[in-house]
């Protein structure tokens, strides 16, 4: 689709004739400025020095804040004007229901922890970075420094890289910039690897309308009178300068910086990112069990990075480009819609795409290494009827409700509870920073560590404090 902000591979100048490796200086340019944004030097160091465990996460970014009160946390005693117009189903953990619309994750609901009592409280969204970033300042449109603050994913991009060389640590689908958060003062180079580009997927319009075209595919393509054999030329020509430099560098670093750039040009050789965003290589009856909508390729997609060792990915489950798909205002306020028009067509979407990766990462066994969360930026109102409209909930930064499964991971649980009219947090409050901590904790990574940023500042990992969710382990 369009946009109006910088590629993130642009500076490969891949369509033109000084662009991608096709010459010399070309090849320094990759493996100067990095691949899709992941500076070598930085990165592929990084991820050697932290050889742990193949831990990965997959977020699902319901952008525009889902309502609780419509999908997770019922309250079917309540006035209608409270309680909305679904019914409920109840679960696979006695005496839990959930939405009527959600009966997939209702049988599987043992498999998962809702969390009823987030406090999403700064939380805004268009840019949406507060439960991305665990950061409370970042909510661009009331601090201009906002945009600086980092994702959780990029810091685990930073402090502990991918699980395999060959990969970007942080990956996203994104449908909006205004969606996701990127690296900020971390470094550009942790900045998300946007594998819609790079990926043949349908084009959906604003409203989730099958366009019938087809985009990306073609970032790993490489000239037609370039092959891996030039490629390795390029290569050889690299090593002969670098030996040079390392004439003048008696450290021995120019040796060391010599080996990860060899592994940048085996991002683009080796195939492994290429192959991992190839759907035609996953069998028919996986992609037909997921399904050929947008999202279900994506996630697919999702789960095939993680295979190959991406350790963060972010799906944007949205069409619209602006606040969100499940921003739904009123059915009156197009192209949103209320709960009953807006969100009840998302929900069985939804229902489908959770249960189905949770049952295939488990019958591959990665249930156990992958950590699922699905959320928003924050609730909705407790009373329907907003912007002139009857049927549809406003924004509400004061209690939501999120998903976790997998990660190895203690499930078959809710936490927390909201008020009886789903309004605000009643008992076991958890902030975006117990979140960050809980995802560190996932990855390996102490909730004391510190990073350093561009301009050299030490800066702490949780800005605002954080405990890890301790009911989870």
């Amino acid at each position: 689709m369009p946009h109006a902000h910088p590629n993130a591979f642009g500076f490969l100048n891949a369509a033109r004739r000084d662009g991608l490796l096709l010459s010399r200086r070309n090849l320094l340019k990759v493996g100067a400025a990095g691949f899709g944004g992941l500076t070598l030097p930085a990165l592929l160091r990084a991820r050697e020095n932290n050889r742990t465990s193949p831990k990965s996460v997959i977020l699902l970014w319901m952008a525009g804040g889902p309502s609780h009160i419509d999908t997770l946390d019922p309250k079917p005693t309540r006035p209608p004007e409270n309680r909305g117009p679904f019914g409920v189903t109840k679960t696979k953990l006695p005496g839990v229901i959930v939405c009527e619309h959600l009966p997939k994750l209702a049988a599987l609901l043992d498999r998962f922890t809702v969390i009823r009592s987030v406090d999403p409280r700064h939380s805004n969204h268009e840019p949406n970075t507060v439960m991305q970033t665990a950061n409370l300042l970042a909510e661009p449109r009331e601090n201009p420094e906002a945009r600086s603050y980092p994702a959780i994913a990029a810091l685990v991009a930073k402090l502990r890289g991918a699980n395999h060389p060959q990969v970007p640590a942080y990956a996203a689908f994104m449908r909006s910039r205004s969606h996701l958060a990127f690296a900020g003062i971390a470094g550009k180079q942790y900045d998300p690897f946007l594998a819609n580009e790079a990926a043949r997927l349908p084009v959906y319009d604003l409203v989730g309308k099958d366009t019938g075209t087809v985009s990306g595919g073609k970032m790993f393509e490489l000239p037609n009178d370039v092959s891996a054999a030039r490629m390795g030329d390029r290569q050889s020509l690299l090593k002969n300068f670098d030996r040079l430099r390392a004439d003048i560098d008696r450290s021995g670093a120019m040796a060391g910086l010599e080996k990860y750039e060899q592994q940048a040009v085996g991002m683009l050789t080796g195939g492994r990112v290429r192959d991992a965003l190839d759907l035609a290589k996953e069998p028919q009856a996986t992609r037909d069990r997921y399904g050929k909508h947008l999202w279900a390729q994506q996630l697919l997609l999702a789960r095939r990075l993680v295979e190959a060792g991406t350790a963060f990915v972010t799906l944007d489950l949205s069409y619209h480009t602006a606040s969100g798909t499940w921003d739904t205002h009123g059915d009156n306020i197009p192209p949103y819609g209320g709960i009953s028009k807006g969100l009840g067509p998302l929900l069985p979407l939804f229902d489908h795409l959770i249960t189905t990766l949770v049952s295939d990462l488990e019958q591959r066994g990665l249930l156990e290494q992958t950590l699922v969360i699905a959320m928003g930026e924050f609730g909705r109102t407790p009373q329907l009827g907003t912007q002139d409209s009857t049927d549809g909930r406003n924004h509400w930064p004061y209690v939501m409700s999120m998903l976790l499964a997998g990660g190895g991971l203690r499930h078959a649980q809710v936490i927390g509870s909201s008020t009886k009219d789903g309004g605000h947090v009643m008992e076991r409050p958890v902030t975006p920073g117990d979140l960050a901590a809980t995802i560190y904790r996932h990855f390996g990574i102490p909730v004391d560590s510190t990073y350093t940023d561009a301009a050299g500042r030490v800066l702490n990992l949780l800005p605002n404090g954080g405990e890890v969710v301790k009911e989870l382990f």
